[in-house]
């Protein structure tokens, strides 16, 4: 069977902290044709450990991303297993050894394919949920002159110290299982993974959601228990250690201001985002309250604030489990649009 996305060669890449990626690959996937004045192309980056496959229920025929009227890129985000990744690149930057990569190192990467492959100078939109969303913000900063719209959903664009805290976290308990051996694992860290997951079950939904039980009404579990298995344990039990670390220092490091060109200045960071921007935190959101976001608007020269009403937490923001959120982000992404 073929692969459903294909590679963007970078080379050898130098990255932000320092380090360097030989031979570096992006994964992307592409939706709907280029038109021939290459102004309907919208980016549509990756989140936490997810692949563009779990980005695909924002996209569809009558939806805002619709192929059939833009040309649209998931980019998948270094680290996450598709893209160059500790799982996936040869010794000796393999597993613990793989070097830093930055949301910084994510844009310049993408960058690199919109303009050497595809010779776009103009982004009518670029979104994402969580770090999808992060990527959007450094977008907007980092090529303010490029980007028309952005949409960041359920994210920030800079870790903030308690979200800091809720990762280390998931960091110590991933990691507290003997098999890790400091990353140089023979088989994955099982318990560690699962561990990691029991952690992350009381941050993803609100209090709400597990108070109204919707996930015995509405995810169809039988038990608390059973939906910390299924849901949340069968969420991370698949997935690569050494890539959800690389990822979670990303995040954890994540800052829209932290480059040469604003030298830490959050708000001038935030400043220069030209782009008409909606950002749409979640209501009950865990990881990136709504008072987050208020300052971001506050401080962004042409953005809405437009939260999402809803009270699946950090999960009304993807990957399309509550049909209710996902018409809520696809009618304002139609409204961005349209504007």
């Amino acid at each position: 069977m073929g692969l459903d996305y294909e590679i963007f060669k970078l080379g050898n890449v130098r990255l932000q902290r320092g380090g360097r990626l030989p031979d570096c690959k992006l994964a992307y996937k592409t939706f709907g044709k280029m038109s021939a004045a290459k102004d309907n192309v919208i980016v549509y980056p990756t989140w936490y450990s997810g692949q563009h496959p779990d980005n695909e229920w924002l996209i569809g025929p009558g939806m805002a991303l619709d192929p059939e009227k833009y040309f649209i890129i998931i980019p998948n985000m270094l680290g996450n297993g598709l893209s160059s990744s500790p799982s996936n690149v040869p010794a000796p930057y393999n597993g613990p050894r793989f070097p830093r990569v930055a949301t910084y190192d994510n844009v310049q990467a993408q960058h690199r394919l919109l303009t050497e492959k595809f010779g776009v100078k103009k982004l009518c939109l670029v979104t994402g949920w969580s770090m999808g969303a992060l990527q959007t913000f450094h977008w907007g900063a980092l090529y303010p002159d490029m980007v028309e719209r952005i949409a960041p959903f359920c994210g920030s664009a800079k870790c903030s110290r308690h979200n800091f805290v809720f990762l280390e976290g998931v960091k110590a308990a991933l990691t507290a299982d003997g098999t890790f051996n400091g990353g140089w694992y023979k088989e994955q860290p099982t318990r560690g993974l699962r561990a990691m997951a029991r952690v992350y079950a009381g941050w993803g939904f609100s209090q709400a959601f597990y108070r109204e039980r919707l996930d015995l009404e509405r995810l169809g579990y039988s038990s608390l228990e059973d939906f910390l298995v299924g849901f949340w344990e069968g969420f991370f039990a698949p997935k690569d250690a050494n890539n959800l670390l690389a990822m979670l220092w990303n995040w954890q490091n994540g800052d829209v201001s932290d480059n040469e060109l604003y030298k830490g200045d959050f708000k001038r960071a935030l400043g220069a985002i030209k782009a008409k921007a909606y950002v749409m935190p979640g209501q009950t959101d865990l990881y990136f309250p709504p008072e987050d976001s208020q300052f971001e608007v506050a401080n962004m020269p042409n953005a809405k604030f437009l939260p999402v009403p809803s009270i699946w937490g950090h999960f009304a923001g993807g990957p399309g489990i509550n049909p209710a959120d996902v018409k809520f982000i696809d009618n304002a992404l139609k409204e961005l649009l349209s504007a």
